[in-house]
């Protein structure tokens, strides 16, 4: 963004808040994976895990306090929201030792081994609202997957510092120790049953707006997400309060008329275009993270979100959608 756009957003954010006001708030944002690999880090053959309990701590006079806890959605994201606008930049986020979510007990027990805590980040703070971020949490099954190379599951290397995580009450049944699984793939969402998958641009720049992906044709690209799921299921608290808890996001494709249904529109567009091309300008935590900013703002930054989404979908004008027509499977 060169000098005069930024003047142009900050003059048309500064002119909302000035005319409609502003309530404070803080939100708190991340994501939780399976670490297959037993490596420490997020890598190629790790996934997002749902259904996992995260809690967040800060430090008091009388010790540490639990001051929030949230569980991951389907994509594996959590997001704690906060009146007013306190200091959070000393607090970190854990997973608690006795989450067991759905992915946790079905995919090699990857809850066997909550990673360590990590620390609370401010993005920024303007007009009584504050963003903060939380790198990716880890949780690790028994025993690394046997696709996994001996030397990233063997690194000896140390870990960043962080915090001291809280001792929480223990389960009331300890998860035995898994055997070693049998080679399996990671997993994969599954495609749809009378479609059969054609090239994907994954590896390639593709832009589509969301009259592709409201098309028959382009339904077996819908990878991670499908149709008929709920947009606060997907999005989180905040799109749920906004949204409703029985808005699809198919129907979030058809908004229009209105800065919050344009922003949703856009925003599932762009969600679907992240998981379809690695190119895309934005990751799926990036449209998550972006979408609920936009949510805890005034209409201005809703309808400024609303539009670089809208760009980005379109490929600024020079990048074309590449997707193939699904084929029927006789």
């Amino acid at each position: 963004m060169n000098k005069l756009c930024f003047l142009l957003v900050i003059s048309a954010i500064v002119a909302a808040v000035d005319i409609h006001g502003v309530e404070g708030g803080a939100m708190v944002t991340g994501t939780v994976f399976c670490d297959q690999c037993k490596d420490g880090q997020v890598s190629l053959f790790d996934y997002p895990l749902s259904g996992m309990k995260v809690t967040m701590v800060c430090p008091g006079s009388g010790g540490q306090t639990v001051v929030g806890q949230d569980t991951t959605n389907m994509l594996g994201s959590y997001a704690l929201s906060f009146d007013g606008t306190p200091d959070l930049t000393t607090c970190f986020t854990q997973i608690s030792p006795n989450s067991n979510g759905p992915q946790s007990d079905s995919n090699n027990k990857c809850g066997f081994a909550p990673g360590p805590p990590k620390s609370v980040r401010l993005m920024f703070s303007m007009f009584d609202m504050e963003m903060y971020s939380v790198d990716p949490l880890i949780s690790q099954p028994a025993q690394p997957m046997s696709y996994c190379s001996s030397s990233s599951s063997s690194s000896s290397s140390s870990p960043p510092k962080t915090p001291s995580p809280v001792t929480l009450p223990p389960p009331t049944s300890s998860l035995p120790q898994a055997p070693t699984p049998p080679f399996t793939l990671p997993p994969m969402p599954r495609l749809p049953p009378l479609f059969s998958m054609p090239p994907t641009p994954l590896d390639q720049d593709s832009a589509c707006s969301n009259e592709y992906w409201m098309k028959a044709e382009y339904k077996c690209y819908w990878r991670a997400v499908k149709p008929d799921m709920a947009v606060g299921l997907i999005f989180g608290p905040l799109a749920a309060e906004k949204y409703g808890n029985d808005l699809t996001l198919w129907k979030g494709l058809q908004g229009k008329g209105d800065p919050y249904r344009t922003l949703l529109r856009e925003g599932v567009t762009a969600l679907l275009n992240s998981y379809n091309s690695l190119k895309f300008p934005y990751n799926a935590v990036q449209v998550f993270h972006n979408l609920n900013t936009a949510l805890m703002g005034s209409t201005n930054g809703v309808l400024l979100t609303a539009l670089r989404f809208k760009r980005a979908n379109t490929g600024y004008g020079h990048v074309p959608c590449k997707l193939q027509a699904c084929k029927l499977i006789n």
